[in-house]
């Protein structure tokens, strides 16, 4: 018999102290389930996935039952955004480090995708940063419109509702319409939205003018960095400011941009959560230490990049005054002939050319040993003009904003270079994609 969760005494609390308010709703049924009733809801499942592991979707409310069950039994929850596909991706026989009972599946958006282990307290440490250091009240319903099995989404979403007696609203629909019809019907008592979404989603809100006037209290931006110039616009025309949220699936939370007013400058990401201790090791990364980092990977993967509490992120970073400042990601770096050359300061000195909407720079080796590797850089301009035309407008950018060793010797266009659904672009995936091309002839 396994030891009882922690979870479950805390979530058995909140229940109680809030037994008769409406804890869940969703939106496409108009159900409600007060607190006193989701552990009834959680009873009622039936058993779907054996013993031990308990792997629920991330677009129904049916999460949150599974979570309470998989507390309930002592199983191990590792929700899947995609559970028929990435049900696959689970290791069979694989140990887990002593005390897990959640594990996440990471994006592999550098890589293939990584199994991550989490014992109970470090859930709670998570969830108790976020609802700290973003000021999150009851008051202040969650719309859910994110994947609640996303690292994002169950510790913004699940865990403040379970944990901390933060409703959700769940809609599930990111689309201006429904957003905004959803937006001016508050729940009763509540006064004001936390809406967290991510950088694609703030984008598209605001060109469809949906944001002015919206009873929104706290308006979170995670998955992937918030563009400068998309945070302004949004405050100039609705009055909103749209926070930063920096975090990985191994430790939670990390960086939270807390002030009123808009960023100035992209590398800039915020303060430290509650709780979290930040550092810059010896070659340049972030190393994050604190209650949420996760137990391990899954199989281990025998370095100390994970382990004894602290996570080392691939992410170079500066710390000044207590604010962290991203400067590129350390697996990333472009090695030109002895030189480190970081790819986000590549693209930074490429936004100025007219007509951008989106640029991705990467290396790839070099024919020339002697020179190590080469700079791409992906451009989606979209226009008339041909692609020679485009980008002999963006060599003479380059080679008035960059020193020789940093300026792209292969330049692409293509209008398919856009962020996924999270707002992130994957070098990873357009280094693969623009050596098929140049294999291809």
């Amino acid at each position: 018999m396994k030891d009882a969760n922690p979870l479950l005494a805390a979530w058995e609390l909140v229940r109680d102290a809030s037994a008769d308010r409406v804890a869940v709703e969703e939106v496409q049924t108009g159900r409600r389930w007060r607190f006193a009733e989701l552990d009834a809801a959680a009873g009622a499942l039936t058993a779907g996935e054996g013993e031990e592991w308990r792997l629920p979707g991330g677009f129904s409310v049916a999460i949150i039952w599974e979570t309470l069950r998989a507390w309930r039994d002592g199983a191990v929850l590792c929700p899947l955004e995609r559970p028929d596909r990435d049900r696959t991706l689970l290791p069979h026989g694989a140990e887990l480090p002593a005390g897990t009972c959640h594990v996440k599946l990471t994006s592999g958006s550098t890589g293939g995708p990584r199994l991550v282990a989490f014992s109970a307290d470090a859930l709670a440490a998570d969830a108790r940063k976020i609802v700290a250091t973003m000021g999150l009240r009851p008051e202040w319903p969650n719309l859910g419109v994110i994947s609640m099995a996303h690292s994002y989404g169950f510790s913004n979403l699940v865990l403040p509702l379970l944990l901390h007696g933060i409703p959700l609203v769940w809609l599930g629909d990111p689309l201006p319409g429904a957003v905004a019809k959803r937006l001016g019907k508050l729940p009763e008592g509540g006064e004001g939205w936390t809406l967290p979404a991510v950088p694609a989603m703030w984008r598209v809100w605001h060109e469809s003018g949906i944001l002015g006037g919206a009873p929104i209290r706290r308006a979170i931006s995670a998955g992937a960095p918030l563009p400068v110039e998309l945070e302004r616009a949004i405050h100039a025309t609705s009055g909103l400011k749209v926070h930063n949220f920096y975090g990985s699936s191994e430790c939670g939370g990390i960086a939270y941009d807390r002030s009123d007013e808009p960023r100035v400058a992209a590398d800039f990401a915020g303060t430290a959560m509650a709780e979290t201790d930040l550092a810059v090791d010896e070659d340049g990364c972030l190393t994050v230490c604190g209650p949420s980092v996760a137990l391990g990977y899954v199989p281990d993967d025998g370095t100390d990049r994970l382990a004894r509490g602290m996570f080392r992120t691939s992410d170079l970073a500066r710390l000044e005054a207590g604010a962290v400042w991203l400067t590129g990601r350390s697996d990333d770096v472009i090695n030109v002939a002895g030189r480190k050359v970081s790819p986000a300061g590549v693209e930074r000195a490429l936004t100025n050319l007219p007509g951008l909407t989106q640029v991705l720079v990467f290396g790839i080796a070099s024919a020339d040993p002697v020179r190590g590797e080469e700079i791409v850089a992906v451009l989606n301009v979209p226009g008339s003009e041909t692609d020679g035309e485009v980008i002999e407008r963006a060599r003479w950018l380059a080679g008035q904003a960059l020193p020789t060793h940093e300026r792209p010797r292969h330049w692409w266009r293509s209008a398919d270079l856009a962020p996924d659904a999270r707002g992130k672009l994957s070098r990873h995936r357009w280094r693969r994609l623009f050596q098929e091309r140049c294999a291809t002839g």
